[in-house]
């Protein structure tokens, strides 16, 4: 089964939960950024991706049903362009002030206590910077126009009949309405809270 969103929020706009969310909604795996980190052998295709070579999205994707977070809300276009049926999933927060201090607290401080070095990993952090276009994750200006900017690129370029916003605020129904499923009788989910994602990594004495 191809991809059946295609996700262009950034990380810590509620990734995590859509990913669960998805999951339950879909019926399968959800690709986010822990995906990586569980197939390492990606992350050279990842860093082609991010600096525009060519990907086979079909088989990288090979099993999922959808796609959030990062890295692949860095490179929403090929994929998009690849599962061209699938609706574009745009999950944002209420301001980049908001956005910015969840990232700042969680995946920012993350990547920087991990220093440089020349593992693949690292690689694959510069490439997301350069993509996203901020010479530093540290330079607060830089990315809170880095993430408008990136928000006002999707809103142009997709068909309003392909695009759905969302927040993590709005819970189940734009997702449900998109894929034309019922609304599931529990709560949404919520995980990977920035309490939980400094406690991951021991970010917190």
């Amino acid at each position: 089964m191809p991809l059946q969103i295609v996700g262009a929020g950034l990380g810590r706009t509620g990734t995590h939960s859509l990913k669960v969310a998805l999951e339950e909604l879909l019926g399968g795996p959800c690709y986010h950024m822990v995906e990586v980190f569980q197939h390492p052998d990606h992350m050279a295709l990842w860093i082609d991706g991010l600096r525009g070579r060519d990907v086979d999205w079909h088989a990288l994707f090979a099993g999922y049903v959808a796609t959030v977070d990062w890295p692949g809300s860095g490179v929403w276009e090929p994929i998009a362009a690849a599962f061209p049926d699938a609706p574009v999933l745009l999950s944002t927060r209420a301001s980049a002030d908001e956005w910015h201090r969840s990232a700042s607290r969680t995946i920012f401080e993350g990547m920087a206590t991990r220093g440089s070095d020349d593992t693949p990993r690292a690689a694959m952090n510069d490439a997301m910077r350069e993509q996203f276009g901020v010479p530093s994750w540290r330079d607060e200006a830089a990315c809170k126009a880095a993430y408008e900017r990136h928000n006002d690129h999707v809103r142009a370029v997709v068909p309003p009949e392909r695009l759905v916003e969302w927040q993590p605020s709005d819970g189940w129904g734009p997702l449900c309405a998109a894929l034309g499923v019922p609304v599931p009788p529990h709560p949404f989910p919520v995980t990977n809270t920035t309490a939980d994602f400094r406690a991951m990594l021991g970010l917190d004495p």
